[in-house]
């Protein structure tokens, strides 16, 4: 029996992986480090915004004013740099539950696995790295493509095509992810979504936020072999 499903685009924070909060402080340290000020990014954005997006409130946030092209490049730069030492000396890192298992199943099942995410590509391999994940994945839409996690999830979905060597359409391709911001991005291309409630979104916030289904966790069966 063919797949209604083709790829599988995974979100990354708090659905693969918990960094216990190393982004936000990845985030603190560079902030501190050129402006001297140890900005709390949870004061001043939600969970599964992009990077840029992040970056760019916070910054207007805490200075009272937008950044020149040269101070956003600048913070991303150092950000990037701090997170690598707040990904490895986190001691809230986790991957998350079904997660080693479910993904060399996948790919031996025959599914084209791919990141959308919201994190810089750079931010994404990094937090990956220290789960042993990045193998698992061949191609992405990242917060570095496009602040519009709509873009983003199309980018994605565009390099997917050039992966798989021929056009994957919308509706072969599912988005995984743990907040509604995944829902919204991947209708964005038209590309069903199933929500994960297993960080800071329940299962009804999810449905509620547009998930056309929803587990727990990924222990839990993806809904594979029925169109959503």
């Amino acid at each position: 029996m063919s797949k209604i499903y083709d790829t599988i685009l995974f979100d990354i924070d708090g659905t693969l992986i918990t960094s216990g909060d190393a982004g936000a402080t990845s985030w603190r340290e560079a902030f501190n480090e050129i402006y001297g000020i140890p900005a709390d990014i949870s004061a001043f954005t939600d969970t599964g915004m992009t990077d840029p997006e992040v970056g760019r409130k916070t910054f207007q946030a805490v200075l009272d004013r937008d950044p020149s092209d040269e101070e956003f490049s600048h913070l991303l730069d150092r950000r990037e740099y701090h997170l690598v030492a707040a990904v490895a000396n986190s001691s809230g890192y986790r991957v998350l539950a079904g997660v080693d298992r479910l993904l060399p199943r996948l790919l031996q099942e025959g599914y084209l696995l791919g990141i959308v995410t919201g994190n810089l590509e750079g931010a994404a391999h990094i937090k990956l790295h220290r789960g042993n994940l990045n193998r698992f994945f061949a191609y992405g839409g990242f917060g570095s493509d496009s602040p519009d996690r709509k873009e983003v999830t199309k980018i994605a979905l565009q390099r997917a095509s050039l992966v798989n060597g021929a056009p994957i359409a919308p509706e072969a391709c599912l988005v995984i992810g743990d907040t509604p911001h995944d829902a919204e991005g991947a209708h964005g291309a038209g590309v069903k979504c199933v929500g994960v409630a297993s960080h800071k979104f329940t299962a009804q916030e999810l449905r509620d936020g547009g998930a056309d289904y929803v587990i727990t966790s990924l222990e839990e069966e993806l809904p594979l072999d029925r169109a959503l």
